[in-house]
């Protein structure tokens, strides 16, 4: 039972805990009013305001040097791209510039100085056609008019030429594409405006690889790289990380005709087996033997031996005709390898530059013998050279 006292005056009094409840009731209603008056004050308070007028420009922080590889790129750059030039038709050659990638016109495309007699390699499928009459423009912007010397469409090959007199020309180094590796990095020039040139880089994504020419001709050991080739670009050279010239840019897979990091460039080892043949005679004839051959570096990987293997007997070939026999499988799926050749005329064939070199010393007719092995045997066999396509 609680116990009530009472005071002096005679009235009862609460007990002294009682008052607690009362007390923090109102300090919980205080608390609520001043957080709605905060939150009052942050809703219809006046806006930030957006304008500061002693605004300036920011200080530039200094950044030091390039780093290494940035320098060599843009050595490579500097150097390489005296050689690379801007090719178009005559019609096309005096219109308004229009620097949108995606409407870079048929007609136009790149190229670059192989000599310093004027001679010029790029794509056949930029100068094909009745035209005969083409301006190239130069790295200094000067415009001259070229002609069209020839070209190997089933290689997608051209070359035109240009007054040299009075110019300073500065024809492009020239490397070797036998030896490129998977992974190299590469470096793809283009002059798809006439007014400017472009850079882009990547590595060689594949090798060995197979697209088709204009006139429906399989080119074969193509180089692939993920170096973007934009339109305007064929014809440009693709350059290793030396600056050399290991292929010429010739097309790119897509279905827009933008660059989805697959690019192709034909290799400078066939550019320099078939660019002297147009320049002397305007076309190329070579004797073959009719066979379809494996890249070196696949040779060298599944064989471990110097020669060349054959992939393929053309049909109705020479190659048919005197037994020699290309790449197959059994019917388990066991991969049976070609004949591989060693020897031509007594010359000895350690790869592919080897048997071309050899042969574009023959004439189309000429009889030579190929030495083979075949199943570890060595043997000699008699074939009259036919014009290859």
């Amino acid at each position: 039972m609680v116990e009530e006292t009472v005071s002096s005056t005679g009235s009862k009094s609460r007990p002294s805990n009682g008052g607690i409840p009362f007390v923090n009731g109102w300090l919980v209603v205080a608390l609520l009013v001043c957080g709605i008056a905060l939150l009052a004050r942050d809703i219809y308070r006046n806006p930030l305001s957006l304008f500061t007028s002693n605004a300036g420009a920011r200080p530039v922080v200094a950044r030091g040097d390039l780093a290494e590889d940035e320098k060599t790129t843009i050595d490579i750059f500097n150097q390489s791209s005296v050689s690379v030039v801007h090719v178009a038709t005559a019609e096309l050659a005096g219109s308004q510039f229009n620097f949108n990638v995606l409407e870079v016109p048929k007609g136009t495309g790149t190229g670059f100085l192989w000599d310093e007699n004027g001679y010029i390699v790029t794509n056949y499928h930029v100068v094909r056609g009745e035209n005969q009459r083409f301006r190239v423009t130069l790295s200094d912007n000067s415009t001259h008019q070229a002609y069209l010397v020839g070209g190997e469409p089933s290689k997608d090959i051209a070359v035109l030429r240009i007054d040299p007199a009075h110019l300073n020309l500065k024809p492009i180094k020239l490397g070797t594409s036998s030896n490129l590796q998977v992974g190299q990095k590469v470096f793809a020039i283009g002059s798809p405006f006439g007014l400017d040139q472009t850079l882009t880089t990547g590595v060689i994504s594949g090798l060995g690889r197979e697209i088709q020419s204009t006139n429906h001709k399989t080119i074969r050991d193509v180089i692939q790289t993920d170096a973007a080739i934009n339109p305007g670009n064929s014809g440009g050279p693709l350059l290793d990380s030396a600056g050399l010239l290991i292929g010429v840019n010739t097309a790119i897979f897509s279905p827009s005709g933008a660059s989805v990091g697959i690019g192709f460039a034909v290799p400078a080892d066939i550019l320099n087996r078939i660019v002297p043949q147009i320049i002397q005679t305007g076309k190329v004839e070579r004797p073959g033997l009719g066979v379809f051959i494996f890249n070196d570096a696949m040779v060298r990987r599944r064989v471990g031996k110097p020669g060349v293997l054959i992939r393929d007997i053309a049909p109705d070939s020479a190659a048919l005709e005197a037994g020699l026999r290309g790449t197959s499988s059994n019917e388990n799926g066991d991969i049976i390898l070609g004949d591989l050749i060693v020897a031509l005329d007594g010359e000895p064939i350690k790869e592919q530059a080897d048997l071309f070199d050899l042969l574009e010393k023959k004439k189309v007719g000429d009889v030579v013998q190929v030495t083979i092995e075949r199943e570890d045997r060595k043997m000699d066999v008699k074939v009259k050279l036919q014009r290859i396509e």
